[in-house]
């Protein structure tokens, strides 16, 4: 029997046994998501700085945005991303307590987190009847009580932003582009005396964002708030690559997840919950699959095409235009739906791991 007393007779501490475990689980669990698998007979190279990344997420009407979550955090605990805050575009009051909960549970429970302030915007619940939304404050510790509660998202953005490098910050929104048009029109404060379009054109690098149908279409991020999806897509002085509705429609995830054992999980729970509704084979990636590109980049996984988003009417229909000089870019689909949806459930089944220190 290993107890503390044998422990300190084989002179080896009960902590470090721990924790050594802890680093082995770690990273037999980080392997099958991090597909950076070098020969070591390959040259010693430099690994690349990770993808400085802000997450906006409507958080609540679809349970996609918190396998996003959990694959966004299980890159992180590969080195691949740093995650500088994780921001609600919803008002409903239980969207920043589900993030809180999640950010939490990945083991960053001071992540700064936000939601919008401004007149107008998305207040909308979860459409399923089991209530997740409900569940995860309930079941899970987190610390703000109520998305009102949560500080103001552009100011947050204006903290952040003004802090990193020229441009280096990736946002990738998988909500609604209200907190984008409110960052558009901010102006200078004490954070930077720069507008709100001047500080994104001299930080943010590329805005990537689960929005819009192609070539033309009506998509959900896109309509439920017409005129923030105008301003952005109209103004934004930077590029926006955009992973429309076709792209995570056919990558069905969350099965293996729901299969896999153990409990004490919020992204199996919440999945669970909503497969006893539906989905049987798996939940559409809309979300995943942004946050996938987002920091991994499209290339091998998606072919690309440049040209210009546009907004037709104010119903939030959009049409596409491709243009070589465009600013913006369209994701196409490259590699079968069912490899995508492989690699990305291997990341949504990471389990984070907290090393005694």
């Amino acid at each position: 029997m290993f107890t503390e007393q044998n422990s300190k007779k084989n002179k080896i501490p009960m902590f470090s046994f721990i924790k050594w475990t802890g680093y082995a689980i770690l990273a037999m669990c980080l392997w099958a998501c991090n597909e950076k698998n070098v020969s070591s007979k390959q040259p010693v190279t430099t690994p690349p700085e990770p993808v400085r990344l802000i997450l906006d997420t409507d958080m609540g009407p679809d349970y996609d945005d918190v396998g996003a979550v959990a694959v966004m955090y299980a890159l992180a605990d590969s080195g691949e991303v740093q995650v500088l805050a994780t921001l609600s575009s919803n008002k409903d009051e239980r969207t920043v307590p589900c993030l809180d909960v999640l950010n939490t549970y990945f083991n960053h429970p001071d992540m700064p987190l936000g939601a919008p302030k401004s007149e107008g915007g998305v207040s909308m619940t979860t459409w399923h009847q089991k209530k997740w939304t409900d569940f995860l404050p309930e079941h899970y510790p987190h610390q703000t009580a109520r998305t009102s509660d949560a500080p103001d998202a552009v100011q947050v953005y204006r903290k952040i932003l003004s802090a990193q490098p020229d441009s280096s910050v990736v946002i990738c929104t998988i909500g609604f582009f209200t907190n984008l048009k409110d960052l558009l029109l901010s102006e200078g404060d004490a954070y930077s005396p720069l507008s709100g379009k001047e500080l994104v054109a001299k930080k943010v690098k590329r805005v990537v964002a689960m929005a819009g149908a192609f070539p033309q279409g009506k998509e959900f991020n896109v309509y439920c708030d017409v005129p923030a999806s105008r301003k952005v897509t109209e103004e934004w002085p930077t590029e926006i690559l955009y992973s429309g509705f076709e792209i995570g429609d056919k990558v069905l995830t969350g099965k293996r997840l729901v299969e896999q054992p153990g409990e004490g999980n919020p992204v199996k729970d919440v999945y669970t919950l909503c497969f006893a509704e539906g989905d049987p084979e798996g939940r559409m990636s809309w979300d995943l699959t942004a946050v996938w590109v987002a920091i991994k980049g499209y290339a091998p996984y998606y072919e690309v095409e440049r040209g210009t988003f546009r907004i037709l009417n104010d119903e939030g229909e959009n049409g596409w235009t491709p243009d070589e000089k465009g600013r913006d870019l369209r994701l196409i689909e490259k590699i079968p739906p069912t490899e995508m949806a492989r690699r990305i459930e291997n990341c949504m089944m990471h389990q984070p791991v907290s090393i005694t220190q």
